[in-house]
């Protein structure tokens, strides 16, 4: 998809670490998807994970598809600076995929599970944490459903868990509501909040 033209540029100035997390069925990954598309100037984090591939996604780009013993490995050098294990399926943050950047002063977006929002917090303090919420828990079950990647389980669990996930909205920077058939409003009001913040954060001019 093109860049829409009237999308705000997003301004030079100290690098910044943007974690995306939200509870299921909020369509974080389809927002992720939309900020991908607009080719912003920022380095987005692929998440390592031991879950298998769901229709249409690939490795390397909607996340790094481990095996048990490879995740153990990445694991054991040191190269995950998170990890977790959500409804049963391990997830790490690659190291690289967030030091490298940063360090080159590059912006970074990473998408990650609440539990990862709030172990990347600790490690970066001045990360910018945005909730992607759902129009109501409700709507947010429906699409899960509807999207039919998840065993009866799964998606039990995955209900179950969403009324503590949302409590967790207040620890985080903004909270965005994407509601149903509006990704691309809250991908945008995503790049907003980023400019809005690097204008903040920007050093004053020196006189």
């Amino acid at each position: 998809m093109t860049r829409p033209a009237d999308l705000p540029a997003i301004p030079a100035g100290p690098p910044l670490l943007v974690v995306l997390s939200a509870p299921s069925g909020a369509g974080k990954d389809a927002v992720r998807d939309l900020l991908i598309a607009w080719d912003l100037p920022v380095q987005f984090v692929v998440t390592a994970t031991t879950r298998p591939p769901r229709p249409g996604e690939q490795d390397g780009r909607d996340y790094h598809f481990l095996t048990d013993a490879e995740f153990d490995r990445l694991e054991s050098e040191g190269g995950l600076i998170e990890k977790a294990v959500v409804y049963g399926q391990r997830k790490g943050v690659p190291t690289s995929e967030i030091v490298e950047p940063l360090a080159a002063g590059q912006d970074v977006i990473a998408r990650v599970d609440i539990q990862g929002a709030a172990t990347l917090r600790a490690l970066v303090p001045d990360a910018l944490l945005i909730f992607i919420a759902p129009p109501s828990l409700a709507e947010a079950r429906r699409r899960l459903r509807q999207r039919h990647t998840e065993t009866a389980a799964e998606l039990q669990a995955r209900a179950a868990a969403a009324p503590a996930e949302m409590e967790e909205a207040s620890r985080f920077d903004y909270v965005v509501v994407n509601e149903t058939g509006k990704a691309e409003q809250t991908a945008r009001r995503i790049v907003e909040i980023i400019v809005q913040e690097k204008r903040k954060r920007a050093p004053p001019l020196s006189l």
